[in-house]
């Protein structure tokens, strides 16, 4: 069976986060430092929690690697919580005696009022254990892997943010400078929008609010013909919406021009393809414009796949909002717990997570290939097969 599939476990205060990977071929270099990048990424951003102060993630390889390379079998990742130590008797996985206190203050915007009524919880930790976003370090750690992956094959996954709390950045459909984005405490290349964005974090921080914003997720390198027009499910786009939105706090996804070109006409928004002698030395079948951020049809088309996506503010605030009590349904303030400001730069590298999750599923799904060698030989067959006889790179340069 082709195709990459992964699932996780662990609660945010529990003993570890963990996931397993199922799908990698053999012979894939691959180490902890490699992981441990997108986990120190994930920890920072601008207006992030206490929480992070003690964490210091570190994703252990407990199987499918031998000798730095990956043996074909399921790779398994372990990410302990620091913070475990102090919450051994709150989340025992043992009975322990006497009486623990219990959550019944639910925060609107939530998981916690759902979550309790569908499995029949009277405590809302039960919920909020497995809903919190600690969850998101073992999907950044198996996206470590596929970006790992991705790479051989020089497609490559970045993201920065286009608006905070209101403050945005400029509209440009160029590809950002990365590096430029990683310097910004905020993830942002644009140095004016980020002093306003860090501004809007500021104020909420001070009125015991949060912030929400927009990311934007961009991955170069891509083949023509990910994906698939055949089924809704194979639809590339629809896979990839589904995983944003599978992210905390995530309420909305488009891509390229996406709700901006609701407002344009056809004539404007359609992705003219350009005559060969236009070409990159690179790719086939390139494209005038990105309006639609490299998919049509549900498939790639060899153009940056580009998507934003909206995050919500965190619902957990330092001033809470007034709510109802689980037990006896009566008025209160919603619970607090320890929190962030803000979490959109964070979330971007989630987002890149779960999109090099997805197209290395499509990836491997397209090549197959029980070794890295069998699927470079399946991509460079396919490589030379999209371009039109005579024209390929080799063509173009005289050569043989």
């Amino acid at each position: 069976m082709s195709g990459l599939r992964y699932l996780t476990a662990g609660e945010s205060h529990g003993q570890a986060v963990l996931t397993i990977l199922e799908g990698l071929p053999a012979g894939l270099p691959l180490d902890e430092e490699y992981i441990e990048r997108d986990l120190r990424r994930r920890q920072g951003g601008y207006g992030r929690g206490g929480r992070m102060a003690i964490e210091r993630d570190h994703a252990e390889i407990l199987s499918g690697v031998r000798f730095g390379k990956t043996l074909g079998s399921p790779v398994a990742l372990l990410i302990r919580n620091r913070d475990w130590e102090n919450w051994t008797e709150r989340m025992s996985v043992a009975p322990v005696e006497g009486a623990v206190e219990a959550v019944t203050r639910m925060r609107p915007g939530h998981a916690d009022l759902p979550g309790a009524i569908k499995y029949g919880f009277d405590d809302v930790r039960n919920v909020l254990e497995r809903a919190s976003a600690r969850e998101t370090s073992a999907r950044v750690a198996a996206g470590g892997v596929a970006r790992r992956l991705l790479e051989e094959f020089g497609v490559r996954t970045h993201s920065h943010v286009v608006a905070i709390g209101g403050a945005h950045a400029g509209d440009g459909e160029a590809e950002p400078d990365w590096e430029s984005v990683e310097a910004s405490p905020v993830r942002c290349a644009d140095a004016q929008a980020a002093s306003r964005m860090t501004a809007a974090i500021d104020a909420a921080k001070q009125e015991g609010d949060t912030v929400g914003g927009v990311i934007e997720v961009w991955t170069t390198g891509l083949p023509i013909g990910l994906g698939s027009y055949v089924h809704w499910d194979r639809k590339l786009d629809g896979r990839l919406a589904q995983a944003i939105c599978s992210i905390n706090a995530f309420k909305g996804v488009d891509f390229g021009a996406g709700f901006r070109s609701a407002d344009a006409r056809g004539s404007a928004t359609h992705d003219v393809i350009l005559p060969r002698d236009r070409w990159p030395d690179d790719r086939p079948w390139a494209h005038a414009t990105n309006h639609h951020g490299g998919i049509e049809g549900g498939m790639t088309t060899g153009e940056p796949l580009v998507l934003r996506a909206a995050v919500k503010p965190i619902p957990t605030l330092a001033h809470p909002l007034p709510s109802v009590d689980l037990r006896t349904g009566g008025e209160v303030t919603a619970h607090y717990e320890r929190s962030d400001v803000c979490v959109v730069p964070a979330a971007g590298v989630v987002a890149e997570a779960m999109v090099s999750l997805i197209v290395a599923d499509a990836f491997l799904e397209k090549f197959g290939g029980d070794t890295l060698d069998d699927l470079r030989a399946a991509y460079e067959h396919y490589r030379a097969r999209a371009w039109p006889q005579g024209t390929g790179p080799a063509d173009r340069r005289g050569e043989p």
